[in-house]
């Protein structure tokens, strides 16, 4: 009953009207929603078919990171534009049986051979941003599956092959195509999909028209991929035949790259220690470098921190003030963030005395014409010039809480809407390494973000756990590329300042700024907004802001779960 339900919402959706997409992923659906409840156990996740897995998994006895595979195996399936074994992620995770919080970077890296000039052509100019996103130069070394084995090791409670048999089953048996998952591959086909025959072959008609909603989709490649992987362990992917297969379609396909058996050998997850900031009566905690996420999340709201958006409530003021303070932090991320295993960063991004200078910048009843990098405290300082925004569509985030209170939330990818087009066994590689800084350095400067052998591109990924009284209170994370940061930040200002429903905050029309004019959500109030907004002296222009943010309150007695009304998201528990 409960998959029947599933499958029918998964292609009943109704379509919106929609303009040229201008950020990650468009809307094309709308579900209106309210927040769900559980005592024992939730979780919510991107897809339906995923979420289900999942709570299956906890109603079992399983832990958060058990959850965790059974969902990411199925979004591989389900999703596959967007995650999957072939791609990464960040993941932070609760133990409680320990009080601990630890965070997990599982981010794909750059092949060991690639140079800072990897996206310049013969003449020394950047690529073309599609030329360089298809074909398997794009695609750097995956980290979902060792991010998935680590978690199951540590944190592990039910047998390792178990956890593969959901995403096993709906690969041989079929699914229904969704709605989004339809669109998301007539997308891909105006961007070469249809060049790569294994790709062709599993999304696309023979007659060349795209697969469409509510057709059945079969995967047996996977199935057996992950049969493989179910037996014996990651070791085929990172050294057995999986890895052999992964080389070879990287050095063959068109736009051929670098990446070697001994990088896929090497790669390794790094436990990271979490980026932690205290907001009002709150801590806080993100990932850290390579993502921007925690950093940039944290220098918005430790700017925000001193204006009093509780007592002002939801409006203009505030909206401008928010605004602000993404110009003043993304200019911040742009010039000083990256991996910081290669490139030393300044200790002061989050220094509240340095927060409070920055938001002295910000005028109440005026918009700042541009904003510029602060000078926080550091040890040395470099010179260095800014990185600018690439495109990003290829996200998901899912927010699990298990029976024994561990919690789990994480943003796993594979960059673009289907990644490289790369298709090996089944399943698609990144195109992560779109990520790096296309040109590496100018007038004499580098750029923190340029491509180095083994360095992890930097990230907009933002998983979220807020504290209070040293007890987690909230899980929240969403996909929407560089726009994951705004989409966060004002989903905690409207939980933790304005006392907001979860489902409420999360579907609140988005409005943000990245350093240029603002952008609005379209929709009803867009207007209205563009117009507040018109007399501090912004810019703003309406965008079709897609966000996919999954959202876990937790109380005294109830969790509160959210999923964003823009995709087909689903929340369940017990």
């Amino acid at each position: 009953m409960i998959l029947r339900a599933i499958c029918a919402l998964l292609v009943a959706a109704p379509a919106l009207a929609q303009d040229a997409p201008t950020q990650p992923e468009s809307t094309s659906a709308v579900a209106e929603r309210t927040s769900v409840t559980a005592r024992e156990f939730m979780i919510a996740t991107a897809n339906p078919l995923a979420t289900e897995a999942g709570h299956d998994v906890l109603a079992a006895g399983g832990s958060a990171a058990d959850a965790a595979i059974a969902v990411q195996m199925v979004l591989n399936l389900v999703e596959p534009q967007s995650s999957g074994i072939g791609g990464g992620g960040f993941a932070l995770y609760w133990n409680a049986a320990t009080g601990t919080l630890a965070s997990f970077d599982g981010r794909e890296t750059a092949p060991a051979a690639a140079m800072p000039d990897y996206w310049l052509d013969g003449a020394g100019q950047p690529r073309d941003f599609w030329d360089a996103v298809v074909g398997g130069r794009s695609a750097g070394v995956p980290g979902t599956l060792r991010l998935m084995e680590a978690l199951h090791a540590r944190y592990g409670r039910l047998p390792w092959g178990e956890l593969f048999e959901p995403a096993i089953e709906l690969a041989v048996n079929g699914f229904p195509i969704s709605q989004r998952l339809a669109g998301a591959i007539v997308e891909a086909q105006k961007h070469r999909l249809d060049e790569f025959p294994a790709a062709r072959s599993l999304y696309v008609n023979q007659d060349g028209s795209p697969k469409a909603a509510g057709e059945i989709l079969r995967n047996p490649d996977l199935a057996r991929t992950l049969r493989l992987i179910a037996a014996e362990g990651v070791g085929p992917f990172y050294e057995g035949a999986i890895a052999r297969d992964i080389a070879a379609a990287v050095r063959t396909e068109t736009n051929p790259g670098m990446l070697t058996l001994e990088d896929l050998a090497t790669y390794q997850v790094k436990e990271r220690p979490p980026v932690c900031m205290t907001y009002r009566t709150y801590e806080i905690c993100g990932m850290g470098p390579p993502s921007s996420g925690a950093l940039t999340v944290g220098q918005m709201l430790g700017m925000l921190l001193h204006f009093d958006l509780p007592a002002m409530g939801p409006g203009p003021e505030a909206t401008h003030l928010f605004l602000e303070a993404g110009k003043l932090a993304f200019a911040d991320r742009g010039l000083y963030m990256a991996d910081s295993d290669f490139v030393e960063m300044p200790e002061g991004l989050l220094d509240p005395v340095y927060l409070a200078a920055r938001a002295a910048l910000i005028d109440p009843a005026r918009a700042m014409e541009a904003a510029s990098p602060g000078e926080p405290p550091w040890k040395k300082a470099r010179l260095r010039v800014p990185d600018g925004e690439r495109p990003n569509h290829g996200t998901t985030h899912f927010v699990i809480v298990d029976r024994y209170d561990d919690m789990l939330t994480a943003t796993t990818t594979i960059e673009t809407n289907f990644g490289s087009r790369v298709v090996v066994d089944g399943f698609l590689l990144n195109n992560e390494l779109t990520d790096f800084a296309f040109v590496p350095e100018a007038d004499g400067k580098s750029v923190a973000n340029r491509v180095e052998g083994g360095k992890r591109p930097r990230s907009s990924m933002s998983p979220t756990m807020v504290f209070r009284e040293g007890a987690p209170m909230l899980l929240i994370g969403s996909p929407g590329g560089a726009n994951i940061i705004p989409y966060i930040a004002q989903a905690l200002v409207g939980i933790l300042d304005f006392g907001l429903d979860p489902q409420v905050a999360v579907d609140s029309p988005h409005v943000l700024s990245r350093g240029g004019p603002a952008q609005v959500e379209q929709g009803p109030e867009a207007a209205a907004t563009i117009a507040a907004l018109d007399v501090f002296g912004h810019q703003a222009e309406a965008a079709n802001l897609n966000s996919g943010l999954q959202a876990i309150l937790i109380g005294a007695e109830l969790l509160t779960g959210a999923a964003d009304k823009r995709r087909e998201g689903l929340v369940m528990g017990q």
